[in-house]
């Protein structure tokens, strides 16, 4: 019969630890499903604009192919990377990231380039995907500071008592982290 009632006990306590923190935690792993799609949408708007801005490029007359080609790799190698927000591991965003890494790259090769072309500048249009593209890249950065923002609090609640028991009953693991792309840590050394 006390072994009966310490079962009971033991179950009392152990199932109101897990209730309050399972409600919790999937608010939390849920959030996070929601701001990887805001990531996921900010990323698809730059790649929205990228076909606008190689054919204003080409519009303009004089360009160099080999880099509009880059650009238009680059973009299809980052679209073709789609993560699922239950998978957000860290090798899977470090993969993801690369992929845009190498867009960003690419993008920024080709608005260095037409940078010689005055007279492409002068196209209509091209200064206001320019000013498109900086401002989609702005929103970019926010969404993944947000992104981070939200998986910290979700690593840390699930590994935090009484979460954590919670946590590992019910399956729930940590997400990745957006992190910064490999060199960035050097200043750049500017020149005139």
């Amino acid at each position: 019969m006390k072994n009966v009632l310490r079962l009971f006990i033991a179950l009392v306590i152990a199932s109101s630890l897990s209730s309050c923190s399972y409600n919790s935690l999937v608010e939390k792993r849920e959030a996070v499903s929601a701001q990887w799609a805001n990531v996921e949408t900010a990323y698809q708007r730059r790649s929205d604009l990228i076909p606008n801005l190689v054919e204003t490029v080409k519009a303009g007359g004089k360009y160099e192919s080999e880099t509009l080609q880059k650009v238009v790799e680059a973009r299809a190698s980052a679209t073709s990377i789609k993560l699922d927000p239950s998978n957000l591991s860290e090798e899977n965003i470090a993969k993801y990231q690369a992929a845009q890494s190498q867009l960003s790259g690419s993008l920024s090769r080709l608005l260095a380039t037409v940078e010689a072309y005055p007279e492409l500048q002068a196209v209509k249009g091209y200064s206001e995907l320019r000013v498109e593209l900086a401002s989609t890249e702005d929103k970019i950065a926010f969404e993944r500071k947000k992104f981070n923002d939200l998986v910290n609090d979700y690593n840390a609640s699930i590994a935090t008592f009484p979460a954590l028991i919670t946590a590992k009953m019910f399956g729930f693991t940590s997400k990745g982290y957006f992190k910064a792309d490999a060199g960035t840590e050097k200043v750049p050394t500017v020149k005139f």
